[in-house]
């Protein structure tokens, strides 16, 4: 709480012809009391101040006289001029100045530390410290030859305080050292030189202790006159010590007996144990003998493409906790025996949720006789010999048991078909031994970077599968994503050279309507990989599975037509008019519709139920959103006029568009350069899309919004779960599926759902959209029920996009518009 003085300032009279007045106000700027000299000074009474707020009175913020710029001034003893708003609204300046200033009930009391002088220190006080500390404190007058003792080394010695003894008696409870103790005590008597040394003690109760003696030389009239010092206890870093060693001692003899490789190291890889058979086995591939304290690093600089994958097995384990990986391994003598290697982090506390890891170790075991065993074939009629991945033959028996699985039907599975793009050109530079070592080296890295439950396999020579369990299809996209960046950024060194490729692959999506013949999957994964890397390589195309159709050649022509349109940028737009049904409202509303062109001047176009299909089947419909997005956008920056009466504009998404997390960077982007505000714009979303992926559909929709567009429900009442869609989603518009319209004139079930729908909407603020409107009867009972807006041919059919011109307007200086 804070008393101000404020008195009006006028340069013309002295301050002693005007009555200043006395505010007291609390730090949060409420006033607690005003003087009778208020009216006169501020012009309000001091009942209207009392308990409203300082700033009714002031100019603005910057008057305030708890602002920095005018508390500091106040605080140092001087005076500020303030702006007052006077109760009749004209503004005049007066001079405040701090009469007390005291702290607030809630305000914290401020304090200081000074340091205090010992001899003032309260003897209970250093009883207490040594108790805690586990020292003690020693004098010894040399003239007298007398040590005095405090309470703590009585302690130590676990002897009885005041207990009567000599030095000589004192030094008995030292083990060794005696002789060395007194040579230190006479030479501090004699020179003044400190000491400190650490004794093996056996006190009164013959329990073994270690503590640390130190003295130094106290003088008086520059003489030395006695000495002090402590004896500090030591014995819990003594105990930490021996159970280190034997810890040690237990870990070498066990890691000694194991014929495996173990090796344990911190989180900057520098090595804290290895056994014998590991830094022989590493001397024999790399040449350099590890030790303990060396870093693997810096001990494998000479080998990169080795270096890299040690990183990444040492990171996967800091990151994952524990896993087991198959690999072969290099020697000198070219053989390649396969260990499996057993990771596993090291934490600070185990037992606690806020552990923090510390290291990793690794415990590798050879399991090349069992892979060579003549009797024991299994191991190698499952597995690639270069690799060690399983072969097309484990993976399709893997790939056909999942999709057998009861449990396997409800859960996500996907299958990731990948092709090494140009990998024949490093086979002719590097010939087959480097390319084996290559293979086995990505191979290696994939597997690392592989989750645990999915299954890494090699089909062919640079052909590779993972089927990808019990995820769902955005995670998938994103594991196939990160595959393909591992692939672009791996680099193996050959000869001074970097040899560095980029894959192609293909995402099948597999539900549980989805077969379990896994030839026919893998079939479909090598197509989408295929049109992948015709598309231009470096790249994933994704795509439910779809069963085979016998008219494959409508399909490819198709896709060649799609393509086609995409390239020359030629799609054929239309657009669909939203009429308002309830009432009256100003400006266009539209729907963006595309065709697909025919080959020929003869061909008819495709409809969207033609190549729609085709479009997801070759990953191509994510292209095809934002082609459409473009040419409109493209379209209406050349007609202007449009601007004002344009309300909204509508395109419907896929759902790779949907699954994108790029898609709402890419409007932003589109719409930064456009001239239309981005409210005018609308994203259509599918409720199916929706009901499945509900996460994602409210990801997209708050990226959407922060951009400024709108975004619609497309479809709602196609299923139950569009009621709670309707609540729940952050969508601005819910348009009503076909099937709910068709009937709607003599259906009352569908009546009763429709107005269910549209209160629901109107309750969550939200548009209702009739669709499908086709005759009349319809028409009436949509307006009856007052649904905001209605589509379909009753009210406009679709038109090209090039017949959405202004409306003309004459003048007499001649036409506007039109």
């Amino acid at each position: 709480m804070k008393e101000f003085v404020i008195q009006r300032y006028r340069t013309d009279t002295s301050k002693g012809n005007s009555r200043p007045t006395l505010l007291r106000i609390d730090d949060e700027g409420k006033v607690l009391f005003a003087d009778q000299n208020a009216e006169a000074v501020l012009g309000y009474e001091a009942s209207e101040l009392v308990g409203g707020v300082v700033h009714k009175i002031l100019a603005s913020r910057e008057d305030d006289p708890f602002a920095p710029v005018n508390r500091h001034r106040i605080e140092s003893g001087r005076n500020a001029l303030v702006t007052f708003r006077h109760k009749e609204g004209f503004f005049y300046t007066a001079c405040i100045s701090l009469r007390i200033s005291m702290r607030d009930s809630d305000e914290a009391a401020s304090a200081r530390i000074i340091q205090q002088d010992s001899a003032a220190i309260d003897p209970r006080l250093l009883r207490s410290a040594e108790s805690a500390a586990g020292f003690g404190i020693w004098e010894l007058d040399i003239a007298s030859n007398q040590i005095i003792w405090t309470e703590g080394l009585y302690r130590l010695l676990e002897l009885q305080p005041c207990t009567d003894m000599t030095p000589e008696q004192a030094l008995f409870y030292c083990q060794s050292g005696q002789e060395r103790i007194r040579a230190l005590f006479r030479r501090c008597a004699r020179t003044g030189t400190p000491f400190t040394i650490d004794l093996d003690i056996l006190t009164a109760r013959h329990r073994r202790i270690r503590a640390t003696l130190s003295g130094r030389a106290l003088k008086a009239g520059g003489r030395i006159g006695k000495l002090g010092g402590t004896l500090v206890d030591l014995t819990g870093e003594m105990q930490r010590d021996e159970a280190r060693t034997r810890a040690e001692q237990i870990l070498c003899a066990t890691t000694a007996a194991s014929p495996g490789l173990i090796a344990a190291v911190d989180k900057n890889l520098n090595l804290l144990h290895c056994n014998a058979p590991y830094a022989r086995l590493f001397a024999s591939i790399f040449g350099a003998t590890p030790r303990v304290g060396d870093n693997l690093s810096k001990l494998l600089a000479k080998h990169p493409n080795e270096r890299h994958l040690l990183e990444q097995l040492w990171q996967r384990a800091f990151e994952q906790g524990n896993f087991i990986v198959d690999m072969p391994i290099t020697q000198q003598s070219g053989e390649w025996p396969v260990y499996e290697f057993h990771y596993q982090r090291l934490t600070d506390n185990p037992n606690s949720a806020k552990s923090e890891t510390i290291g990793a170790v690794v415990v590798a075991s050879d399991t090349s006789s069992r892979a060579s065993n003549s009797d024991d074939s299994e191991y190698r009629y499952r597995h690639d010999p270069v690799t060690g991945l399983a072969n097309r033959r484990e993976f399709t028996a893997r790939l056909q048991r999942s999709r057998e699985q009861k449990g396997g039907e409800s859960a996500g599975n996907s299958l990731l078909y990948l092709n090494l793009d140009g990998f024949g050109h490093v086979s002719s530079v590097a010939g087959n031994g480097a390319c084996d070592r290559y293979l086995r080296e990505l191979a290696s890295s994939l597997d690392v970077r592989s989750r645990t439950q999915d299954t890494l396999a090699r089909l062919s020579g640079d052909t590779f599968a993972v089927l990808i369990e019990n995820c769902t299809e955005p995670a998938a996209r994103k594991i196939a994503d990160d595959t393909l960046n591992l692939i672009r950024h791996f680099v193996f060194e050959w000869q001074g050279s970097q040899l560095q490729t980029t894959a192609s692959g293909g995402l099948l999506i597999i539900d549980k309507t989805t077969p379990a013949e896994p030839e026919q999957l893998l079939g479909q994964a090598a197509d989408l990989c295929h049109d992948a890397k015709t598309s231009g390589r470096n790249r994933v195309h994704t795509a439910h599975y779809s069963r085979p159709k016998t008219e494959t050649s409508d399909g490819n022509e198709y896709v060649d037509q799609i393509r086609s349109a995409l390239d020359q940028q030629a799609l054929i737009l239309e657009f669909q008019s939203l009429k308002p049904v309830a009432s009256a409202t100003w400006g266009d509303h539209i729907e963006i519709l595309c065709r697909i062109p025919g080959n020929g001047e003869q061909e008819q176009w495709l409809q969207p139920d033609q190549f729609l299909p085709v479009a997801e089947r070759f990953d191509l419909a994510k292209r095809l959103d934002r082609q459409v997005i473009l040419q409109t956008l493209t379209w209406l920056g050349d007609h202007r006029l449009l601007e004002p009466r344009l309300k909204y504009c509508g395109f419907n998404l896929s759902l790779a568009s949907v699954l994108d997390d790029t898609f709402a960077d890419f409007m932003e982007s589109v719409l930064r350069v456009s001239n239309y505000p981005a409210e005018c714009f609308c994203l259509e979303i599918r409720e199916p899309h929706a009901t499945q992926y509900p996460d994602e559909v409210t990801v997209l929709c708050d990226a959407l919004h922060r951009i400024g567009c709108r975004v619609a429900l497309d479809g709602a009442g196609a299923s139950v779960a569009s009621f709670g869609l309707t609540a729940k989603l952050p969508v601005d518009i819910i348009k009503l599926d076909r099937s709910l319209m068709l009937r709607l004139g003599d259906d009352p079930v569908q009546q009763i759902m429709v107005e269910a729908l549209h209160r629901i909407a109107q309750e969550a603020g939200k548009i209702t959209v009739a669709t499908f409107i086709e005759n009349d009867d319809i028409l009436r009972k949509v307006r009856t029920l007052g649904l905001h807006y209605g589509q379909g041919f009753r009210l406009c059919p679709p038109k090209p996009l090039t017949e959405l011109v202004p409306v003309a307007v004459d003048l007499s200086t001649g036409r506007i518009g039109g």
